[in-house]
C-alpha cells in the first residue's frame, strides 16, 4: 500500500512495484495544490487499485492496512510556505495523520513494515557538509518540526511495538509527475517548469547555494530496498544525490537541456530568506552499506527525461487557460 500513491513519487513507486508484479493498493485524499493526479497512474490504471480516502479517518485506515505486507507511508504535506501561513493543517497531515496509520497497523496488522517519507529539511541549517545521519534535527520551519514528529512516531512504534518501520530523510527529488501548478512544493519543478514555458526563472542570491538531486526512478529505488531490508528496521537514512551542485549550475544545465528559459538573479524576500538552510548536500553512505542503493541517474540525463515528460503531458499538470504553452 502506498499512502499519497497518486502523487508524485508514490505514483513513480507505483509503477515499478507493478512492474515487478506487486499487488498494488494506493490511497490519496487528492487535496486540491498536494501534488495527487489521476493521470499520475495513465497507462498502469488498470493494474492497481485506487481509494480515495483522508488517512486521518481511523476506521478507513483500520480496514485497508488489513494483509498488506509493505506500507509505504508517503503523504504529506510538503510545502515549507504553507507550513508557516497555516500551521495547524500541516500538524494535522503531517502529525496526527501519521499515528492514525500506526495506530491502524499496530491494532489490525502489526508485521507489516512501514517506509515513511522523510524529509533533509529536519536538519536545518548544516553545521558541516556533507550531511550525515548524525547531524542535530533542529528544523527551521514547521513543516520540519512535524516531518521531524512524524518520522520519530515511526521509529517509537518500532521500537515499542514492533511495527517495523523505518525512515528515509529525502533531499531534493524531481522527475515525471511531480506538482508544477504552483511554486510551494519545491523550487526544482518550478524552476523545470519556466524552463518550458520559455519564462524567466528567478533565483534568490547569486546562485552560489549548494544542493544535491535525486531522480525519481532512483527514490524510488531506495523504497523498494527499505522496505525488502529488515536491516532498516528503526533506522532513518538519508537519501541523498551523487553529488551537489550549485543552483547556478542547475539553472544553466536545466536552459541547455530545455532550449528556452532564462535565469536571473533577484535578491531574498525576506519570507524565504528567514527558512532557507543555505547549501546543503548529504551523505548516504549509511544507506548505501545497509541495502547497496546508490543513485544511477545523472542530473543531466533525468532533467532531459522530465523536460521531454512534461513538453508531452504538460496540459495535464498546469491550469491551460491561464498559463503559457510549453516552448
Amino acid at each position: 500500500m502506498i499512502t499519497g500513491g497518486l502523487g508524485f513519487i508514490g505514483s513513480n513507486l507505483a509503477r515499478q512495484l507493478v512492474e515487478l508484479g506487486a499487488e498494488v493498493l494506493l490511497v490519496d485524499s487528492l487535496i486540491p495544490d498536494y501534488g495527487g493526479n489521476l493521470f499520475n497512474i495513465d497507462g498502469v490504471a488498470d493494474r492497481l487499485h485506487v481509494n480515495i480516502a483522508d488517512i486521518r479517518q481511523q476506521s478507513t485506515m483500520n480496514y485497508l492496512v488489513r494483509d498488506r505486507s509493505v506500507i509505504f507511508n508517503l503523504a504529506g504535506q510538503v510545502s515549507h510556505i504553507d507550513s508557516m501561513r497555516d500551521p495547524y493543517s500541516d500538524l494535522e497531515i503531517n502529525c496526527r495523520s501519521q499515528l492514525t496509520v500506526l495506530e491502524a497497523c499496530r491494532n489490525n496488522n502489526p508485521d507489516v513494515k512501514v517506509v515513511f517519507a522523510g524529509t533533509r529539511q529536519v536538519y536545518g541549517r548544516p553545521d558541516s557538509l556533507p550531511v550525515s545521519e548524525s547531524h542535530l534535527v533542529r528544523p527551521t520551519d514547521v513543516n520540519g518540526i512535524n516531518k521531524a514528529a512524524g518520522e520519530y512516531y515511526h521509529l517509537v512504534y518500532n521500537n515499542v511495538f514492533g511495527v517495523r518501520a523505518c525512515s528515509l530523510r529525502l533531499t531534493n527529488v524531481y522527475g515525471p509527475r511531480q506538482l508544477i501548478k504552483h511554486n510551494r512544493q519545491g523550487f526544482i519543478g518550478w524552476f523545470i517548469r519556466l524552463a518550458i514555458e520559455d519564462g524567466q526563472i528567478e533565483i534568490y542570491g547569486d546562485g552560489s547555494q549548494l544542493r544535491d538531486f535525486v531522480y525519481v526512478d532512483d527514490a524510488a529505488d531506495a523504497f523498494l530496498r527499505a522496505g525488502a531490508d529488515d536491516a532498516c528496521n528503526g533506522e532513518v537514512f538519508n537519501v541523498g544525490g551523487e553529488m551537489p551542485h550549485s543552483l547556478r549550475e542547475l539553472t544553466t544545465l536545466l536552459v541547455e537541456i530545455a532550449g528556452s528559459g532564462r535565469a536571473k538573479y533577484v535578491p531574498w524576500p525576506a519570507d524565504k530568506k528567514a527558512i532557507d538552510i543555505g547549501s546543503f548536500y548529504a551523505d548516504s553512505a549509511k544507506f548505501t552499506g545497509a541495502t547497496g542503493w546508490t543513485p544511477t541517474v545523472s542530473l543531466r540525463d533525468g532533467l532531459r527525461q522530465t523536460v521531454t515528460f512534461y513538453r508531452q503531458h504538460y496540459r495535464h499538470y498546469v491550469d491551460a487557460s491561464r498559463t503559457l504553452e510549453p516552448a
